[in-house]
């Protein structure tokens, strides 16, 4: 066949296929489902609730894709807590870079939504860069990084989140926030405030125990902490590949 013939049945068969079959995983990324379907997922960047108010881009579905080294550790941490009666809930994994600049250009928008304010209620939206609760790069891009809380087996549903209701304050009440299963840590997912570093001391001694038995069971399995986000973790015994910009797909079945 001729280049000519062949380059329109080349294109002809990529329109064909289905996004997800597209943007396929590249090698060493795996869905953490395939790896272990008894850790919860609550992925907060492909809904409206997380800090934009917005699905991110690049969060074609609510998935969690991680290089397999790091699903594996993750899955030898829920063994472990299951033992307690307890498990993971994961909020985020891989990121895509194009993301990480749309939480950039966020910051830097100037606008400042009432709805979102819950998740940064004693700062203003503009210093959220200049204090690092935003960065420009993030070891999530390079699919070695997970944000994750605690959950009582076994677990019970949370009410579904409400884009039109008015949520309390990260930092404020678990009764009052937007709705989630999750044990309380003292403050919500993404909370951009002081009580987030993982050794406050301006929450409570249960909730100091909670991220204590968090921070203990990561740590066993290879897992280092964040020290301003209680809920992020990177797998410190796999080496750090590079960022990478591939858009997160449905699971095939």
């Amino acid at each position: 066949m001729t280049p000519r013939l062949l380059y329109p049945l080349l294109l002809a068969l990529l329109i064909a296929t289905p996004a997800h079959a597209r943007d396929m995983l590249p090698p060493g990324f795996v869905y953490l489902r395939d790896v272990d379907n008894t850790i919860a997922q609550d992925m907060r960047y492909a809904t409206a609730d997380n800090f934009t108010g917005r699905p991110l881009p690049g969060y074609n579905a609510a998935e969690c894709v991680l290089r397999r080294e790091a699903a594996e550790a993750l899955k030898r941490v829920q063994a472990d807590l299951a033992k307690e009666n307890l498990g993971i809930k994961v909020y985020d994994c891989y990121r895509p870079t194009r993301a990480v600049r749309a939480m950039a250009a966020w910051s830097h928008d100037g606008e400042d939504n009432p709805a979102t304010r819950r998740f940064y209620p004693s700062l203003h939206k503009r210093n959220l860069f200049a204090l690092g609760y935003i960065a420009a790069q993030s070891r999530h891009s390079t699919g070695t990084a997970i944000d994750l809380t605690l959950i009582r087996l076994p677990a019970t549903p949370a009410p579904r989140f409400d884009p039109a209701a008015s949520y309390g304050a990260c930092t404020g009440p678990a009764a009052r926030r937007a709705p989630d299963n999750s044990i309380d840590m003292g403050t919500a997912f993404d909370c951009f405030d002081t009580r987030s570093y993982t050794a406050s001391s301006t929450i409570t001694a249960e909730q100091r125990r909670s991220r204590a038995a968090l921070n203990a069971a990561m740590r066993r399995h290879g897992f280092a902490n964040y020290f301003r986000e209680w809920w992020h973790y990177s797998f410190a015994a796999a080496p750090e590949p590079r960022a990478y910009d591939f858009a997160i797909g449905p699971r095939g079945r």
